[in-house]
């Protein structure tokens, strides 16, 4: 199994770049991870609905160039929201349907372009929450794992 996860900016902190470590080496036992971080738009605070636009769908093209084939996944607050035994059955079914690469798509701050959450194959929500782009990807990789724990009905904590 291919896990791919295609973010938007570069991970800075470094509890953050540890963290994804740890997660990417308990993961390589299941998956082979790849992580792409694409280059994210200056967006100061004041921009206007069309400049936000013009960002978002910048970084979009820039995620979709490293979309491989596979199974797309993009991360959206208002996506489907799963407990983790679900997302382990989703997960599951993806691969069961002979799907061998699951592609995960993480937006800028200002989120993912409609084009891309249009093209995506599922739209899933971790919360009503907003979480820094960059903890999510820390947070996806650890849930990922878990998912690879029930599915295989080793022990994870709860």
């Amino acid at each position: 199994m291919n896990i791919n996860i295609i973010g938007v900016g570069k991970v800075k902190e470094d509890y953050i770049k540890e963290g994804v470590k740890e997660f990417t080496k308990r993961l390589s036992s299941h998956a082979k991870v790849e992580i792409i971080e694409v280059p994210d738009e200056a967006a100061g605070e004041n921009l206007s609905e069309k400049d936000k636009q013009i960002v978002i769908e910048a970084e979009g093209e820039r995620l979709k160039r490293h979309i491989k084939s596979g199974y797309t996944i993009a991360l959206d607050i208002k996506g489907k929201k799963l407990s983790s035994e679900a997302f382990a059955e989703k997960l599951k079914d993806i691969m069961l349907e002979g799907n061998s690469t699951i592609n995960f798509l993480i937006g800028g701050s200002l989120g993912l372009s409609e084009e891309i959450l249009k093209e995506a194959d599922f739209r899933l929500s971790f919360s009503d929450m907003t979480f820094p782009h960059q903890l999510m990807r820390l947070i996806l990789l650890e849930q990922v794992y878990r998912c690879f724990r029930i599915i295989n009905n080793y022990p994870y904590h709860k």
